[in-house]
Parts: structure tokens; sequence; C-alpha cells
């Protein structure tokens, strides 16, 4: 069945939405407009979604290898490669660029939502975020296993969320870190991120118990509708969300010029 304009641009709408919602659930150090493409920058933290050139238009398509040449010279005064993040606002003839100039594609991501008023959340067990910055960060780079060089990157991004934020660790019988999530209430929209848990303690309902706790939250705070964006790549977190309610909204995926790093 053929996809009417009406339709397509209902899902557009949708894809804006949720876009917003995330730049503001994980917001770069510096965001700087051509035209309507973001780039964001972040030099204290190396997230793909932090740095990278983001178009949110995709009627936007005039001069194109210009402001490519433009976006790289920003990441270079940064020290960065210049990434871009191909969501459905890309305008197609950015894609068709990309294409003819064999930029790479990966890290496919699908962005997840779920009707929360609809969602069974009664088995989990109620937990009450954290409101130590500075415990939830060391928390979080232990279960991530991340350097600690990147502890102040990372809360200088937790500090500067401006919706409401709850912080959620959960610890072992002797107190160490075993997994972590934000869950970001912005209005009807609760968004999580940071979601993990350490390797050595998956596959025991850890991970679902957490998620459902930082969803009760939100729903507490007003949310009815959750968001959530996974790798393709990770099975075990689809698998998790797909039973929790959630179901794909639309797909992402990172470009790089050819030889580039990433």
């Amino acid at each position: 069945m053929a996809i009417t304009e009406a339709e397509t641009m209902r899902q557009l709408a949708v894809v804006r939405r949720l876009e917003a919602a995330g730049f503001r659930a994980w917001p770069a150090s510096s965001t700087a407009f051509d035209g309507t493409w973001a780039v964001r920058l972040t030099a204290s933290f190396p997230a793909k979604r932090l740095n990278s050139v983001n178009p949110l238009d995709p009627s936007d398509n005039s001069d194109i290898p210009q402001r490519i040449a433009r976006a790289r010279d920003s990441f270079t005064q940064f020290g960065r490669a210049i990434i871009v993040r191909q969501s459905p606002l890309a305008p197609p003839e950015l894609v068709n660029y990309l294409d003819a100039e064999g930029w790479e594609r990966f890290d496919e991501s699908i962005v997840m939502t779920a009707d929360l008023t609809q969602l069974d959340l009664s088995a989990s067990i109620e937990r009450i975020p954290i409101r130590d910055t500075a415990r939830y960060v060391e928390a979080s780079l232990r279960v991530h296993e991340r350097p600690s060089a990147l502890r102040t990157g990372l809360a200088d991004i937790l500090e500067a969320i401006r919706p409401p934020t709850g912080l959620f660790v959960r610890e072992s019988e002797n107190g160490s870190p075993i997994a972590v999530a934000l869950a970001i209430h912005d209005n009807d929209l609760a968004g999580l991120l940071d979601v993990a848990v350490h390797r050595r303690e998956r596959q025991k309902g850890i991970g679902r118990d957490l998620v459902a706790a930082a969803l009760r939250y939100t729903v507490h705070k007003g949310s009815r509708t959750g968001w959530v964006q996974v790798e393709a790549a990770n099975a075990a977190g689809l698998s998790l969300y797909r039973s929790l309610g959630f179901s794909e909204a639309y797909r992402y995926v990172y470009r790089a010029p050819p030889g580039g790093t990433r």
C-alpha cells in the first residue's frame, strides 16, 4: 500500500518531535546551525550523538558540498573527524551525495516508542532516583567500563540536561554499581538514556527491573509516551524493550568519509 503525503508528513512530525527531545535529553556543549543542519560538538565526551551533523529538514538540500566542507572545518577545530547522523529528516540529495562520495554507514540505531498508559509496570520494584550526580557519574563509568578521563565530560552533560531527570543506580550486595539508567521527563515524553548492565551481571533480569522502575517514575510525573534509542545490533536490548511494549518508530545511521576515523 502506497504511503500518502499526509501519512509521510505525520511520520516526519513524529521524527522531528523525538529528535528534538533527544537533543534536550543528551545536550551537546556546542550546537551551531547551518540552515537546518545542527552541527553538534562536545570536546569532553566522544558520544556520536554529541559529535555529529544532524540534518533536520528533508527539503534543506542546497549547497551540500560547501556545507559539508564547513562542517568538516568545525569538527577539525574540535579535534574530531566529521560524521553525519542520517535520520529520515536528512534530504535525499544529501544521502545521494554521501553515497556518491563513498561515505560509510555504521552503527544503525532504532528509535522505539511505547504508550506508557498501556504498559503493565506493576511488577517492577518501586525505586527512588538518586540525587547525587557525582555518584551516578562514578556508577555509569564503572558499569559501562569507560575511562575515568570521561568523568568531567559526563558530569557536564548531566548538569546541562534541562528537563527533570531521574538518576537510577542498581548496586550489588557489597555496594558495587551493576546497572544504571537515566529517565528524562520532558512534558508528556519520557526518554531512557545511558541504560546499561555490567557485563558480568547480564541476563539476570536486572536491566528489565531498572528500566521498568525508571518508566514508573516518569509515569508518576505525567509522561505518556516513552522513547529509547537502541543500536540495531543490540539484540538483547531490542528484545527487552519489545517485551515491555516498545515498537520501532524510525531508524538512523551514522555516515563517515571513506577512510575516516570513527
